[in-house]
């Protein structure tokens, strides 16, 4: 991501992304994706998930090599923001993660730490974290079950399913065949457990910008 792009935020450089796809992708492709995040938003995933002022679910989960992570201890050092990525199969997931790595020193001075689900299998996380060199937790979430704690997964509809395991074998990514994904959520949470800020976008392109993530953690007392 050029220092331009990062300078103009995450969302410029991700639609710019979306439309040279758009130029290029068969109309009935782009039909039944959009088909699919309007399922989404039927299953009322946006409106049913965790939010501001709720209280974050703790979990325990294995990082890209093999540790445990509890949320509850990095809270112990500061405030957290949690954000969830699809896959390492997602182009604009790695926009984001090397985005949100080029933020990191922001998000640190802070007083914060970085936290990233994913549903990917621990060896398919790994692979993520080495090619773009992070510096941030990456737990896998396998199964969705912190996902499903937080009230943000849905399920495919078949055709996007197809298209997903034809073009890149999501079981294998998940090691599992529930074609069920989370949402590209993220949220601050504070030192007392509560959530202070929270982006939720049935559509996928959509990502949290660092200087809402700042200015939430800013707001914390």
């Amino acid at each position: 991501m050029s220092t331009e792009n990062t300078r103009n935020g995450l969302q410029s450089t991700l639609d710019n992304a979306k439309k040279t796809w758009e130029a290029k992708a068969p109309e009935q492709i782009k039909k039944t994706f959009a088909e699919g995040i309007d399922d989404v938003v039927r299953q009322n995933v946006v409106v049913n998930a965790k939010n501001n002022g709720d209280n974050a679910p703790n979990f325990t989960l294995t990082n890209a090599i093999g540790k445990e992570v509890q949320l509850n201890e990095y809270l112990k050092k500061g405030p957290v923001v949690l954000t969830w990525y699809r896959g390492g199969w997602c182009p604009y997931c790695n926009m984001t993660l090397l985005y949100l790595q080029e933020q990191l020193p922001n998000i640190q001075l802070k007083g914060a730490n970085l936290l990233a689900l994913t549903p990917e299998l621990p060896d398919k996380s790994i692979s993520t974290t080495e090619k773009h060199q992070l510096q941030f937790e990456v737990l896998s979430d396998v199964g969705n079950k912190v996902a499903k704690q937080y009230g943000i997964v849905f399920k495919l509809t078949d055709a996007v399913a197809d298209i997903y395991q034809k073009g890149f074998d999501l079981h294998g990514f998940n090691g599992d065949e529930s074609d069920v994904l989370p949402l590209a959520a993220t949220y601050v949470i504070d030192q007392n457990g509560a959530i202070v800020y929270t982006f939720l976008d049935a559509e996928y392109t959509n990502r949290a910008e660092a200087r809402d993530i700042l200015a939430a953690l800013d707001s914390i007392k």
